[in-house]
């Protein structure tokens, strides 16, 4: 059952200043909402009236709400910074409102405000932390007036990261995907972004080595960035095979191919699964890491520069959870978490894209890089606020007469309470404050070699049980939280029974 709300909303402007003026004028013939007046800290503006609006105190809200029946906040606050953000959202929090946001100045076209600007409160407002900002000169390093490719080009990453790519001005820009409606749509973006760019699509498997030597040596690609991956941990645990052989063996043909045709510099997307890993999809990874390790390491000289990039979770990727929850919110509930102290460390898509550039920028030895990404965040808090912020009352026994429930469902198979960003305790400095550098142990390539000529064979015969006794030999930190739930397996296991 939908949670419904009233034709008409009655909303208060939090910000008086220009963009909040300008919203306003907008919304002065809107039949979905009726402003009731300006909200802001400055003390000056009170008891003054602006386009026909009085401008209050903030500390007068809860006497609004209750006297005009306020259901809505509009933040027009484009300019002010994340702290001073974050202690208005807590103080809203406290009632029972819809809070939407005006995107930051830059976002706006031309500057100018208008009701189409206004959208839901980014979840990345409810981060107890500053976007870390990009340094220019790393960003433009291996990017500006170079041949540029990004494997898995239509996925989460690999599309925000060919978006960050093309405003720093490449000489091409070169898309490579399997899935071709994935390619299509982000061509698509890309070419209405900017048409004087030169920007290729390629349908290819980053599994097929041949192919991937001859675009290399075709195009003359200077940079590559590895996004290609299967990276949600439940299906990877349902497919096996699939999954290992997609980002072992892809990291492997992408990062050998890179070497034959003499790439300057290759950047491979890892994940915070990686470190002492509890699932299949945190294995692979940990793996496709070694293969990276191990290669540069078997090189006879080091023209090539290669570098991992290890992050937490990002926000309103695909298969992130934060779509899943806010569809949920306004389907009236219950929202599903699977443990009540999960948590789990989260930066936003752009800071994903641009962390990942920037470390490339500094790699050379197939180093690690994480993005200092502060504390944690327990995933139970989150769904609190989401549902206070959209204008609900969360459903429990405190309050059972509550609008949204949250049901707790149980860890998936293969799932962590948290995660973890180092494995050892040795990360060093780099240029960039926010990105720090480590030296995880490898193992030698010769010997990883024959531990991953006996992987392939077992993955092409789709032997889930004795891949994942091979992963956990390979790999001294995995450690398997579930039983195997691959579906091939288990339904020839009860054809055989």
């Amino acid at each position: 059952m939908k949670v419904k709300s009233s034709k008409k909303k009655n909303v208060l402007v939090y910000g008086a200043g220009e963009a909040g003026k300008q919203l306003v004028i907008s919304l002065q013939n809107n039949p979905e909402f009726k402003v009731i007046g300006f909200l802001d800290d400055n003390k000056v503006l009170y008891e003054k009236v602006l386009f026909g609006q009085a401008v209050y105190s903030p500390n007068n809200l809860k006497q609004l709400i209750k006297k005009d029946d306020v259901n809505l906040v509009f933040l027009a606050l484009p300019s002010i910074g994340r702290n001073r953000r974050n202690a208005i959202i807590k103080e809203l929090n406290k009632y029972k409102l819809i809070v939407k946001t005006l995107p930051t100045i830059s976002e706006i076209v031309d500057g100018k405000v208008t009701i189409s600007d206004i959208k839901d409160l980014n979840i990345d407002d409810l981060l107890n932390r500053d976007q870390v900002k990009p340094d220019i000169n790393l960003l433009n390093k291996n990017i500006k007036n170079k041949i540029v490719l990004v494997t898995g080009a239509g996925g989460s990453i690999g599309s925000e990261l060919s978006r960050q790519i093309i405003k720093l001005k490449p000489k091409k820009l070169l898309l490579l995907e399997l899935n071709e409606f994935a390619l299509y749509k982000i061509y698509e973006e890309l070419e209405t972004f900017n048409r004087s760019q030169k920007i290729i699509s390629l349908i290819a498997d980053v599994k097929d080595q041949d192919k991937l030597e001859i675009i290399f040596e075709t195009f003359k690609v200077d940079t590559v960035y590895h996004a290609a991956a299967y990276k949600h941990v439940p299906l990877v645990e349902e497919n096996i095979c699939s999954g290992v052989k997609n980002n072992v063996f892809g990291t492997l043909a992408v990062a050998k191919a890179c070497v034959i045709k003499k790439v300057s510099n290759l950047v491979m997307i890892s994940s915070d699964k990686a470190v002492r890993p509890t699932n299949i999809m945190g294995a692979s990874k940990r793996l496709a890491e070694l293969c990276m390790q191990g290669i540069y390491e078997s090189l006879k000289n080091y023209s090539i520069n290669f570098s991992i990039v290890r992050f937490g979770n990002v926000l309103e990727s695909s298969g992130s959870v934060i779509p899943k929850f806010k569809k949920q919110i306004k389907e009236g509930g219950p929202v599903t978490l699977t443990h009540k102290d999960v948590t789990r460390y989260f930066m936003t898509i752009t800071e994903a894209a641009q962390l990942v550039i920037q470390a490339g920028a500094m790699g050379k030895h197939s180093e690690v890089f994480v993005l200092d990404m502060g504390k944690s965040i327990k995933i139970l808090d989150l769904i609190n606020k989401m549902i206070n912020l959209s204008g609900f009352i969360v459903k429990d026994t405190k309050n059972p007469n509550g609008d949204i429930e949250i049901k707790i469902i149980g860890l998936r198979p293969g799932e962590k309470l948290y995660e973890e960003l180092l494995i050892g305790n040795n990360p060093q400095k780099t240029y960039h404050t926010k990105i720090q550098k480590i030296s995880d142990p490898f193992i030698p390539y010769k010997k990883l070699e024959l531990n991953l000529k006996k992987l392939i064979n077992l993955i092409n015969k789709n032997k889930a049980d004795e891949v994942k006794k091979l992963l956990n030999n390979l790999l001294n930190s995995f450690k398997s939280n579930s039983e195997i739930v691959d579906h091939i397996y288990v339904e020839q296991k009860l054809l055989n029974k």
